[in-house]
């Protein structure tokens, strides 16, 4: 394999938050930046050298990205794998279309995973009103139905209490192709990001342990304050999967740890991810940074934590208010950084996060909650930790992490 060296052209597929957090990167690499996005306001715009506006399914637009970069990378799942096929052929496109293939349908994804042997929680893959009201009995207790294709941050999901309500549940996924999961008993849940070269080499970051609102992650702490061993299988597990994969770039790998002790996949996503942010602070190579390296095939970067570092999310709501959102405040916490998207302010839309790093994982976790309590003047209810926000926030691509 011959590195794709600094002064090269990166061109990402998608310019969302993680879009434009890899180009910063990029950028400070030395590398120029090329993205694709239906948004002609997207978050990457300001720090690219150019952004192609189309349809995330326009091949060819595809195919004039492909031919202004030296590599691609897809930020978001949402992208032609056909036009990622047609592009592979000019530059290398990393994760490729076989990868994008598998994890952008949840159906397949599980298919995948249980195909491979990797433990994954009890679920049925239905198409139509019939088969999913058969799933629903089949499977014991309470259930959560999944669209198998664009559904994310709780989009695209119902809850299914008994088969009572199977009917309700499929109306309000709009009645799509889906998968029936069996609701789970859990004790917590984990993520795992992996590196891969194309020349083979992979590194893996500490666990990170985070914590939802409705399928919406409200905050995250890296490293997981979790036993030693229970670490240990989940980072083999994640490298298993990315290996087994052949994914050049990043792979998260998203668990659960159910209440008996029980560690099954969740989801998988080919980029960087939400939960994978305290990286800036925590370790001397970010994931944004890594995801460079590993598309351009140059040495992986220390993974290791110097120092625990936690995340919270910040909303569109915040910027709703008569008044500016008083970040000097949030800022005077010791060792607290702001991150914000440069997307434009509407309810449940992901706008930034505020990271902050401790001597211990509940330190970084109270400095973080403590910053986010002075930014909003108040205790922050569910809803501003993103609990119900999503529900009119409508489908914004860019939070797909």
């Amino acid at each position: 394999m011959t590195p794709i060296l600094p002064g090269a052209t990166i061109g990402l597929l998608g310019g969302g938050q993680l879009g434009r957090m890899t180009a910063l990167a990029a950028r400070v690499l030395g590398y120029g930046v090329r993205a694709l996005d239906p948004d002609p306001f997207c978050a990457a715009r300001a720090v690219s050298d150019e952004v192609l506006t189309a349809p995330f399914d326009d091949e060819d637009a595809v195919i004039r990205l492909a031919r202004g970069a030296d590599v691609l990378m897809p930020e978001i799942e949402q992208i032609s794998t056909r036009g990622m096929a047609r592009a592979a052929e000019i530059v290398p496109v990393r994760p490729g279309a076989a990868v994008l293939e598998i994890v952008q349908d949840r159906a397949r994804q599980k298919e995948w995973l249980r195909g491979h042997g990797f433990p994954v929680g009890p679920y049925e893959t239905v198409s139509t009103p019939d088969e999913f009201v058969r799933a629903v009995r089949a499977l014991t207790g309470a259930s959560i139905a999944k669209v198998a294709a664009g559904g994310y941050d709780g989009r695209g999901q119902a809850s299914v209490l008994d088969p009572l309500h199977a009917e309700e549940a499929w109306r309000a996924i709009g009645g799509r192709r889906c998968v029936v999961e069996q609701r789970l008993s859990l004790a917590m849940e984990l993520s795992v990001c992996v590196a891969r070269r194309p020349s083979g080499a992979h590194a893996v970051y500490p666990v990170s342990l985070n914590q939802h609102e409705q399928q919406v992650l409200a905050w995250a702490v890296l490293p997981a304050p979790i036993s030693p061993e229970l670490a240990r299988q989940a980072r083999a597990l994640a490298v298993d999967i990315a290996l087994t994969l052949q994914v050049e770039g990043l792979l998260v790998v998203e668990l659960f740890v159910t209440s008996d002790g029980g560690l099954l996949v969740n989801e998988l996503a080919p980029r960087p991810h939400n939960t994978f942010h305290s990286t800036e602070l925590a370790c001397a190579t970010s994931q944004f940074e890594q995801a460079v390296r590993a598309i351009c095939d140059l040495p992986l970067g220390d993974t290791t934590a110097a120092r625990p570092a936690a995340i919270v999310n910040l909303f569109g709501d915040l910027w709703l208010s008569d008044r500016a959102p008083p970040f000097d405040e949030a800022l005077a916490v010791r060792g607290t950084r702001l991150h914000l998207y440069g997307k434009r302010a509407r309810p449940g839309r992901k706008m930034g996060h505020l990271v902050a790093v401790g001597e211990t994982p509940d330190a970084a976790v109270a400095a973080v909650h403590e910053a986010h309590r002075r930014l909003l003047g108040h205790e922050p209810s569910a809803e501003e930790l993103g609990a119900t926000a999503r529900l009119r926030a409508g489908n914004d691509p860019e939070d797909n992490e």
